[in-house]
């Protein structure tokens, strides 16, 4: 494969690829030190979505910040060594998102409104990856409080976001938040929630080893429910099983298309719920066509696509990490005028590919 390309594959405008093609930072992708083979992608990213104040801004979203993006942002700037960013993104969040007294986030912030946090429910996923954020900046930055303010939100996901699917089970479920999903009769969660790799990390940094055992079941959670068909962006466990979760999309859409990169970006490219999307990315995947974005599970049927090149870098990397033999991948440019969340996907891919998928980088 040709590594040098990698960097003007990805390199999201025509500008960004010209000055990333043909300079000695071009050269060596295959390394886990992302600063010294795409920061272009980082500086494009950050340029776009980052606030100078640290808030990530989700503009389809009525220019909201959600604990997903600020821990998504933790998460980059971590990767990218860029300590000025994170510092602003770690700052706007605990002035803003950590109201609630228990190490948590509350989920969402709305600007211009007289009360911009007006739901102090937490995201699990926000703050898992938030914690990710924070113990992978302890480590490069040399800063222990990152550590201590990960351990608080570690501890807070075990106690208050983990509980059995059912009274004395020894399988345990990671709730979508600390409230709201768990009724008398049935619990639903969604299973895009679950990131194996940073579960285990902030588990093994933390010592909270709940997030471990929970990333461990959920990946037998996933596997069953991939028996049928892709899996879906919300589910319910009730005595009698799970099954789709009433009031919630059963479809595999914007939620549950985070399942196999989660997965291929764990290490786990056979998972049954890689190879389900595969199948449906190479049946509905070509050049010129909008990429499905959102899909009917039974029957397979493409209900919404885009043509925003995150979705596409999605699907490159799944397509060729869940197929075995197969190396190099079609992901497009990198576009920093997509929006916030493709966008934020595209870059997972990259990473994932650059560093746990090596035969996934760009041909």
């Amino acid at each position: 494969m040709n590594r040098r390309r990698f960097l003007t594959v990805m390199g999201a405008a025509p500008a960004l690829a010209m000055a990333g093609a043909g300079s000695g930072a071009a050269q060596g992708l295959l390394t886990s030190d992302l600063t010294e083979t795409a920061m272009p992608l980082w500086q494009a990213w950050r340029d776009s979505f980052l606030q100078p104040d640290g808030r990530v801004v989700d503009g389809l979203q009525r220019n909201a910040s959600h604990s997903e993006g600020q821990g998504y942002g933790a998460v980059l700037a971590s990767e990218f060594g860029d300590k000025p960013a994170f510092d602003r993104i770690f700052d706007w969040t605990e002035a803003n998102l950590s109201v609630r007294g228990d190490g948590l986030l509350a989920w969402r912030y709305l600007p211009g409104e007289v009360n911009p946090v007006p739901d102090s429910n937490n995201a699990s996923d926000g703050d898992l990856f938030y914690a990710w954020g924070l113990v992978r900046a302890a480590q490069r930055f040399n800063e222990p409080r990152y550590l201590t303010r990960a351990l608080q939100t570690a501890q807070s996901l075990a106690e208050r976001c983990i509980m059995p699917v059912a009274p004395g089970a020894n399988e345990t479920v990671f709730l979508p938040a600390a409230q709201g999903f768990v009724h008398a009769d049935r619990i639903v969660f969604n299973p895009s929630y679950v990131m194996p790799l940073a579960m285990r990390e902030v588990a093994a940094a933390t010592g909270v080893a709940e997030l471990a055992r929970t990333a461990q079941n959920a990946e037998s959670i996933l596997l069953r429910l991939a028996q049928t068909g892709p899996v879906p962006d919300w589910v319910q466990v009730t005595p009698q099983g799970m099954s789709a979760a009433p009031d919630f999309s059963a479809n595999t859409g914007y939620e549950a298309m985070r399942v196999p990169l989660y997965l291929v970006w764990s290490g786990l490219n056979n998972h049954p719920a890689v190879t389900q999307m595969v199948r449906v990315y190479t049946r509905t995947v070509q050049p010129g066509v909008p990429v499905p974005t959102i899909i009917e599970p039974a029957s397979g049927t493409v209900l919404e696509a885009s043509n925003d090149p995150g979705y596409r870098a999605l699907a490159a990397l799944v397509s060729c990490a869940g197929t075995p033999g197969e190396t190099g991948s079609l992901m497009p440019p990198f576009d920093p005028s997509q929006p916030y969340y493709p966008a934020t996907l595209q870059m997972f891919a990259m990473i994932a590919a650059n560093q746990v998928t090596p035969q996934c980088v760009p041909i």
